[in-house]
């Protein structure tokens, strides 16, 4: 496993997590911002209104209403990035993150508002009167490149073909392997229930939900994402104002520090700027999913004569899946003090590292050595060799354990219910566990669903407050569950037909499943990869058909002023 791990970190530094895409990501919503004067404040007045269904009517082309396919889309973006993303945001760049995670959500409105007009647009009408839509039909209709000769070179028709085969891959490594890993964590922290038995029964609901297709996906999101933001939001602020005292330097902290890097604190040992703005607007992607195209595909099965109108409906999303929810996420992790606390906790074993020398979170010098090392910005020699255990501590002497990049404390090494005694090799800095019983624990940060749970309970709900977490998990990653499997479906139909979306389905649900009891830390890496493969092919299409999605905007408005003549216009318009 730790193998994939560091074969999937690897390929992620050249891809998501490399700095050249965060740059890509937000820049390119930073244009259309500009380019198209400010939409998102400009129509969003009017993108409530549409929802509301002000401007329905009757003959519309599609299979939900614009509500349904809001909440449809939410429901896709409304998840674990909600709960375990920021606290893991916060986690690896401090509360800095979150202000880049804001940011990425403000330009990621304009993005979201771009990609579903385009490829609403250029949706198709299926035999079956059924819809389907996404960046892979605009880009197969409108990126072919035409020769001098006037022969056509079908550019369009690959680029639409990869990002369908990236769509199902980030079906598994968004909308699914991570969702359900979250839930089954989140219920066993909670209740004590096996993992694997959160895995089967979920498996078996999720497989019920989506075989009805896109109206009983509607039906069942627009019941889910409603209850489930009105409980999550409810118990959050419960926790915020436990900790009332702390919600001025809370939101201090997230702008303070937004362009210098997050200074060490507690057991947080620091991170630079780039770091923080990297980790920020990657997780602010992970949780809007604004530029990854991957909300078009619900957009498009919309009812709307205008192509525009749903456009706007988009507009709403980061708006609430970030800059709301995630804002409220933010203030939890912060007001409640967890996200700089050790904790004691079982160390993942992906998270664990044994580095030669003996270091000390109270060393100024120390502390900034990590910060870089974590940082990518230099080199510590890891430790080679063999681990002697005694009554599960450890007796060798000139190491150091690092779990979730602190230092580890008060570590013992356990063998099932008792503590081990004998040696554990370490190759690289990484041990070799001879039985699947043997892990070490002890006290050390902690992250994703873990850490917000921990938040939860500092606060009048007291242990109760983690039930509000599971409770969360389970109806967010399930919704967004459901979501997916329909962008992956209707990337099947692109590829191969309908009749191979029941194939897809039976995977979709077996990896669910099997996902509930895999290591989370190589579930999170899995995710950032398939992401960067959606969002770069979309964004290079939205750019390259600017000039397509400025006309149709104006002809939109000019539509409406015939139509709706004593209606009040945004400003500008």
């Amino acid at each position: 496993m730790q193998k994939i791990n560091d074969f999937l970190l690897g390929m992620n530094n050249y891809l998501g997590g490399h700095w050249w895409f965060v740059y890509f990501l937000l820049l390119t919503g930073v244009f259309f911002t500009f380019y198209l004067r400010f939409p998102q404040i400009r129509y969003f007045g009017h993108a409530i209104k549409i929802v509301k269904g002000k401007f329905d009517r009757q003959g519309d082309v599609g299979d939900t209403n614009h509500f349904q396919a809001l909440t449809t889309a939410l429901s896709g973006t409304v998840g674990t990035g909600n709960i375990a993303g920021v606290a893991l945001a916060i986690h690896l760049g401090g509360p800095a993150a979150l202000f880049w995670m804001l940011i990425t959500a403000v330009f990621g409105m304009c993005t979201k508002f771009v990609e579903v007009t385009i490829s609403h647009k250029y949706r198709d009408i299926l035999p079956d009167g059924s819809i389907s839509g996404g960046p892979m039909y605009y880009m197969k209709k409108r990126l072919n490149i035409r020769t001098k000769s006037g022969k056509i070179i079908k550019t369009g028709a690959i680029l639409g073909a990869f990002f369908a085969f990236a769509t199902i891959l980030s079906s598994f490594g968004t909308g699914n392997l991570p969702q359900i890993n979250s839930i089954s964590d989140a219920i066993h922290k909670s209740f004590g229930i096996e993992h694997i038995v959160t895995g089967g029964i979920l498996a078996v609901l999720l497989g019920l939900v989506i075989i009805g297709g896109i109206k009983r996906i509607a039906r069942v999101t627009s019941t889910l994402v409603p209850v489930m933001a009105i409980i999550y939001f409810l118990g959050a602020l419960l926790v915020i104002f436990s900790n009332f005292r702390n919600i001025g330097p809370s939101f201090i902290s997230i702008f303070a520090d937004a362009f210098t890097g997050t200074a060490a604190v507690g057991g947080f040992l620091g991170a630079s700027f780039a770091f923080t703005f990297n980790k920020g607007v990657n997780r602010g992607l992970f949780s809007n999913e604004a530029g990854q195209g991957s909300a078009p595909i619900a957009h498009s099965a919309a009812r709307a004569n205008e192509p525009v109108s749903e456009g706007m409906v988009a507009i709403l999303e980061p708006f609430i899946d970030t800059i709301i929810i995630c804002t409220i996420t933010g203030l939890v992790l912060l007001s409640s003090g967890v996200w700089n606390e050790k904790i004691g906790n079982k160390f993942e074993q992906a998270d664990l590292e044994i580095i030669a020398g003996v270091y000390d979170d109270t060393d100024k010098e120390d502390i900034s050595l990590f910060s870089r090392y974590f940082s990518s910005d230099t080199t510590l020699a890891p430790y080679e060799g063999v681990l002697d255990i005694s009554e599960g501590a450890i007796t060798t002497a000139g190491i150091t354990v690092i779990h979730a990049q602190s230092f580890a404390e008060n570590v013992r090494v356990h063998n099932g219910d008792g503590y081990y005694t004998g040696t554990l090799q370490v190759m690289n800095g990484r041990p070799v566990f001879p039985d699947v019983g043997i892990y070490l624990s002890g006290e050390s940060l902690i992250h994703s669903a873990a850490l917000t749970t921990e938040a939860f309970k500092r606060s009048v709900l007291g242990d109760w407050g983690q039930y509000i977490v599971a409770i969360g998990l389970l109806l967010f990653a399930f919704s967004t569950a459901i979501s997916w499997s329909y962008y992956g479906g209707r990337a099947v139909t692109y590829l191969f037909g309908t009749k191979y979306v029941i194939i897809y389905r039976m995977f979709y649900v077996a990896g669910f499943f099997l996902a509930s009891f895999t290591d989370t830390t190589i579930v999170w890496n899995l995710s950032y990869i398939t992401i960067a493969l959606m969002t770069i092919p979309n964004l290079l299409g939205i750019l390259i058909l600017r000039h397509d999605i400025k006309l149709t905007i104006g002809q939109y408005w000019r539509d409406f002023k015939h139509d709706w003549p004593r209606e009040k216009l945004p400003r500008g318009v």
